[in-house]
């Protein structure tokens, strides 16, 4: 780990290339030659050997070479997030608006899992669950590789209690709770969702928490975990999260715009304990504009 930043690695697959820069030119087009050359020469590419990796080394079938991500330019998200507990197997973080969880696109060093490496130097840490880079709130890692599994499963037997909160039109004439079933798919474009006619591959309990004229403040208790499957919901619903991009319709993207988050947090997780059977709760401290 360099900097809080794992490297990535391929295994290098059956091919003429005579070096190993000369497969890296063709794997990455985008990259220069200049820019790769440069690397090696900081020794930033490695074999599995952990030797370094040179203009002039020969492409071998087979082996193994690790990189480090580089970005030439980005962005400062002027957001901090809070670690909320540790232990000798989680970490728990309360994210802010606009992090990215994982590095990913335009955002390495700018995420909250190498923020997190930097600050702990917790080598193996690895969340355990995602939410969007637009909503805040509870994010689980783990750092023990040895019950990384139990904790992950957990998610898998939808036996982790999760509660959100939304800030969104005020529904009229409507009885809560209210159940939202449907079946999600991907949408066009391809970082959206749609709900089509099927059978149902996800859930929502919505709650009304109080309302404030034209918007109210909701609670959301997801009993799947389908991608943007809370903004999905409440869009359906005529009721669209307050400065949702995607939802109903997809904006203009807003490059590195924070003026206007969307309000919507994951403000608690529980669940019980595989190892001692106890309930753990964690809930954020933040808290969503709702005037």
């Amino acid at each position: 780990m360099r900097d809080g930043v794992a490297p990535s690695y391929r295994w290098l697959p059956a091919g003429s290339w005579s070096t190993v820069l000369a497969y890296l030119e063709e794997q990455f087009p985008h990259i220069e030659r200049a820019t790769w050359i440069s690397r090696m020469g900081r020794g930033e590419v490695l074999d599995r050997q952990g030797q370094r990796v040179s203009p002039t080394s020969p492409y071998r079938e087979g082996d193994r070479i690790f990189y480090y991500r580089e970005l030439d330019a980005e962005t400062p998200i002027p957001f901090e997030e809070n670690i909320l507990f540790q232990d000798d197997h989680l970490l728990v973080a309360d994210k802010p608006h606009f992090l990215p969880v994982i590095p990913t696109g335009r955002f390495l060093h700018e995420t909250l899992l190498v923020r997190l490496k930097k600050k702990t130097g917790l080598e193996s840490l690895t969340p355990i669950h995602r939410i969007d880079r637009e909503t805040a709130g509870v994010v689980i890692f783990s750092h023990n590789i040895a019950t990384r599994g139990d904790y992950q499963s957990l998610f898998q037997k939808h036996a982790m209690r999760k509660i959100y909160r939304a800030v969104a039109p005020t529904l009229i004439n409507s009885d809560f709770p209210i159940i939202h079933r449907s079946c999600m798919v991907e949408g066009t474009p391809f970082f959206r969702m749609k709900e089509i006619d099927g059978e149902p591959n996800s859930e929502t309990r919505i709650d009304l928490i109080e309302s404030r004229g034209a918007l109210s403040l909701y609670e959301l208790r997801p009993v799947t975990g389908k991608k943007h499957q809370l903004r999905v919901h409440l869009a359906s619903l005529g009721i669209p999260i307050v400065n949702d991009p995607f939802y109903p319709h997809a904006l203009a993207c807003k490059e590195d715009d924070v003026s206007h988050p969307l309000q919507l947090l994951a403000k608690a997780i529980s669940f019980d304990d595989p190892f001692t059977g106890r309930e753990r709760h964690f809930e954020s401290a933040r808290s969503l504009e709702f005037r």
